[in-house]
């Protein structure tokens, strides 16, 4: 049944005449308000699926989430969903999702705000005919998501190595997660050189975070997860242009990543061994910082020449990669900002995604196609791209030079996973 005639006749029948008038044809993004004076419904909003099939749950997170910020604006407090028969259960979930995502914003800096210059926050939200579970599924994810967008947001000034360490053991205290913060003189103990020379130009000493989540029965597998943190990020020495250095408090995303994933494993407790890794550190251009030339010894044993000190991220992800393959996972997944370079190939919206393990990589693929977050495959296959790391005096050099950077950091990375 068309979810318009779900409304009843007079109200379908406005609708119909509205949408005809204004030539609504349900394009992908599109949005069409009805406006109902005097009923008990307030405003009807019909969200554009576009001409994929109603079972692609990507439509409907965007679509909702219009209906969403469009109902805020028009100081709606309640939303009734009519998804109609096409919605599957990751519809459900992806509805759910896209209207708790739309409604973020991080304006608790602003002092001062007009709340009538605000959209309503959304109170209460059903799904006709949805499947709880589902519904929950979404939520969980959504809000994730948020509280990774709010430790991305915060400054430098608010967030540095330290701080992000205590944000992760304030969560980990709340879920139930195990969680073990080392500091400078542990790391130095344990030998991670690599994180504590892109951190020695700040006074705000590096942190490595450790979160584990142990299911209560037998695990199937133990997985690994590893965020870049690096909590601001100038260039150290070899120092950004001011316009590439705004917005570098986003450079910890991975990390944040990281956190907001246990964040929802320890509420969906999937009968899985899981880690999280992240590497806090803060790369500024103090008089203790680390040089062009400087050779490192990292955690693994294996010897770094600095090329470059704006390629810190790949230094730090490689002594917290060889931590973690110390912890004997079956699988290992690292989120980074890490280069420029995979930005100029694919843009802005396009994650790349480079592995030594084919399937895995392919279910991410895969994986991206039902949740919207767009991944691409780089290709590692060219060893002939490896001698632009090459250094004569240690074992790997930090920077590949301008070509194919995405790939050389790739390749520099595989120096610290082992087998």
């Amino acid at each position: 049944m068309d979810p318009v005639d779900q409304l009843g006749e007079e109200i379908a029948s406005l609708v119909k005449q509205k949408a005809s008038r204004l030539r609504f044809t349900g394009k992908e993004d599109s949005l069409l308000a009805v406006d109902t004076p005097g009923g008990i419904v307030g405003s009807i909003y019909l969200a554009g699926l576009g001409s994929a099939d109603g079972a692609s749950p990507e439509p409907w997170r965007r679509g909702i989430a219009l209906v969403v910020r469009q109902a805020g604006k028009d100081r709606h407090r309640r939303i009734l969903i009519l998804p109609g028969g096409a919605a599957t259960l990751e519809v459900h979930s992806a509805l759910a999702e896209g209207a708790l995502l739309s409604e973020y914003s991080f304006d608790r800096y602003k002092s001062g705000l007009d709340p009538s210059e605000k959209p309503e926050p959304i109170e209460e939200l059903l799904v006709h005919g949805g499947d709880e579970r589902s519904l929950a599924r979404g939520s969980m994810n959504a809000i994730a998501q948020n509280f990774a967008r709010d430790l991305v947001n915060e400054p430098g000034n608010v967030i540095n190595p330290a701080g992000l360490a205590e944000r992760a053991s304030a969560m980990a205290g709340e879920c139930g997660l195990e969680c073990s913060i080392f500091d400078e003189e542990k790391m130095r103990e344990m030998g991670m050189n690599g994180i504590l020379s892109v951190g020695a130009g700040s006074h705000n000493a590096p942190r490595l975070i450790h979160l584990v989540y142990r299911p209560s029965g037998p695990s199937r597998e133990r997985i690994a997860f590893v965020g870049k943190g690096l909590t601001f990020d100038s260039g150290g020495l070899n120092i950004k242009p001011g316009d590439y250095m705004r917005s570098m408090k986003g450079d910890k995303t991975g990390a944040c990543n990281v956190l907001a994933l246990m964040k929802a494993v320890a509420e969906s407790k999937p009968d899985l061994e899981i880690h999280g890794f992240a590497g806090a550190a803060e790369n500024m251009p103090g008089g203790g910082a680390y040089r062009p030339d400087d050779i490192i010894r990292m955690f693994n044993g294996k010897t770094v020449e600095v090329d470059n000190t704006d390629a810190e991220g790949r230094i730090v992800l490689g002594d917290v990669l060889a931590y973690a393959s110390s912890q004997k996972p079956a699988v290992m997944i690292d989120m980074a900002t890490l280069t420029g370079a995979c930005v100029v190939a694919l843009g802005p919206y396009t994650a790349g995604i480079l592995g030594n393990d084919t399937a895995l990589v392919a279910s991410f693929r895969e994986a991206s196609g039902r949740t919207g977050e767009r991944v691409w495959e780089l290709p590692m296959d060219d060893e002939r791209l490896k001698k632009k790391i090459r250094s004569e005096v240690a074992d790997v050099a930090n920077n590949g030079g301008r070509y194919g950077g995405a790939i050389t950091a790739a390749m520099f990375l595989r120096e610290f996973v082992g087998e």
